[in-house]
């Protein structure tokens, strides 16, 4: 990364050798050639011209003093941003702290983890190469990183965050511009691309949907090879086109779109994704061991086994265009986990999947037009091992989410609502596992009562203002719907027993 040449004068000026290693922790984990490279990024003091001056403190213990971007005005998708800050050591903290930056968009929605990007932020070991921990109280440290403005960008602003993480806490922010979620804000940017207006209110269902997928008949052998030509495919229940993650709509403002079927037998799960996608991108290591897929192309399945929706125990299983899979089973919500790399929940679980990839189009090519890919796998039950019943018996039901990825975004079968991430078993959908002729003995899948959901709240842009967060969406009764009481005016008549309402989540 090409450095400024004054910030390398006035480092060069400030510092010395024994002051580098006693900056960088003098261990024998920093390398000499770590130390020598960053000299330029450790200052007695910050630039006097400063066009961004933030003076956020975080607990006392760490200061961003300002910053500078560039270039400065409208940064439209595509643009290379370059942003540079100053953090002053204000006190020593303790081993393992390192510093993150979430780049938001118009509704607070994460749109870009640039982490780990910049020279004193290369991952090194456990750590980042010149972290919080490492610093010398009174020093200066001059952090670049560098981004590019994601092109399907469908937001007229930016917002750049950053903080001081260690395994699961944040330094509390004390004072400065600040979000709810310890997050510095650094900048708000306005992209030039169209705003997305605020939909209409309408009728939404905020219950989640439900599917009954029949055993096949005995015999039926399905190939994993992505063309899904055999006749069980052709009669398989779909989930219908996916909706917005968020509001549960139609999601026309996002540029990949999916279903997928499924079907079972006694030794497997079987799903057939179908993805509309006029770009599409690998580009890992074909040898990766669990890369991080969702930040790309992909389609995610997740498996809460017990239909509780507790979060407990439960899956996560992404394939891509390219066959490259990763699989991990947690014990709780988003846990274990352990931020920015992982790993995420217990990644020496596999899944033990067989898949066949069918690509409409041409992988990592930028610029031609791509129709999509079909993803067809089979999941062994037998790899369900915290399941209560693997196969499921004909009645169970299992909660389970499917999501067609996008550069760590996604639309849904089941809209999450804003009650979580992509992980809340709440919100995940309901599989019951069928045969021909079964019949439940409660309703599965009744239409349930509708609801108005307001119009969501246009975002921020004030400097220095945090982005709404995404709300739970506040429904009210329409009247004339189900559910709303009027005296009666005759003694009531019994009705029929109903399925237990749901839970609503906190």
């Amino acid at each position: 990364m090409r450095r400024p040449s004054r910030l390398r004068a006035i480092a060069f000026a400030a510092s010395s050798a024994l002051l580098l290693a006693s900056c960088v922790g003098g261990s024998s984990e920093t390398s000499a050639e770590d130390k020598e490279r960053l000299k330029a990024f450790i200052l007695d003091k910050a630039p006097d011209d400063l066009p961004m001056k933030l003076n956020i403190s975080y607990d006392g213990k760490v200061t961003l003093i300002g910053a500078k971007i560039e270039p400065a005005g409208t940064v439209k998708p595509g643009t290379q941003v370059k942003l540079t800050m100053y953090w002053r050591a204000d006190k020593k903290l303790e081993a393992g702290w390192n510093l993150f930056t979430h780049v938001l968009d118009g509704s607070g929605e994460r749109v870009l983890n640039i982490d780990n990007v910049g020279p004193i932020r290369e991952w090194k070991g456990d750590k980042q190469a010149l972290s919080p921990s490492q610093w010398e109280q009174g020093k200066v440290y001059a952090d670049e990183q560098e981004f590019t403005v994601p092109n399907n960008l469908k937001s007229d602003k930016l917002q750049v965050t950053v903080g001081v993480w260690r395994e699961n806490d944040r330094l509390k922010i004390v004072a400065g511009p600040a979000d709810r979620e310890n997050r510095g804000i650094v900048a708000n940017l306005n992209t030039g691309a169209p705003a997305q207006p605020a939909p209409a209110a309408e009728v939404v269902n905020p219950r989640v949907p439900t599917l009954r997928v029949d055993k096949l008949e005995k015999g039926v052998k399905l190939v994993m090879d992505g063309k899904l030509d055999e006749p069980a495919w052709a009669t398989a229940p779909s989930t219908g086109p996916f909706v917005d993650v968020r509001t549960g709509r139609p999601s026309a403002g996002f540029p990949v779109s999916g279903t997928v079927k499924l079907l079972w037998d006694e030794a497997n799960l079987y799903l057939a994704f179908d993805v509309r996608d006029p770009d599409i991108v690998s580009g890992f290591d074909k040898k990766a061991k669990d890369p991080h897929l969702w930040t790309k192309d992909t389609v995610e399945i997740m498996v809460d086994p017990d239909g509780d929706g507790d979060n407990k125990d439960y899956y996560e299983i992404q394939v891509n265009p390219e066959g490259l899979v990763f699989d991990s089973q947690f014990d709780e919500y988003n846990s274990p986990k352990k931020d920015p790399d992982g790993p995420f929940g217990h990644q020496e679980w596999e899944a033990k999947l067989k898949s066949g990839i069918v690509v409409n189009g041409t992988l990592d090519k930028p610029g031609d037009k791509d129709e999509g890919y079909v993803v067809e796998l089979s999941i062994p039950w037998k790899s369900f091992g915290k399941a209560k019943a693997a196969p499921p018996k004909v009645g169970d039901i299992w909660r389970m989410n499917f999501y067609a990825m996008q550069e760590n975004n996604g639309v849904a079968w089941s809209a999450i609502l804003g009650q979580g991430n992509f992980h809340k078993a709440t919100r995940f959908g309901r599989v019951m596992f069928a045969e021909k002729g079964y019949t439940p003995p409660v309703p599965f899948g009744r239409p349930p009562p509708q609801y108005a959901a307001p119009p969501e709240p246009p975002p921020s842009g004030s400097a220095g203002s945090p982005l709404p967060l995404n709300a739970v969406p506040r429904l009210r009764m329409v009247p004339g719907m189900p559910g709303m009481v009027k005296p009666p005016t005759q003694p009531a008549q019994p009705t029929p027993p109903t399925p237990p309402a749901q839970p609503t989540p906190p």
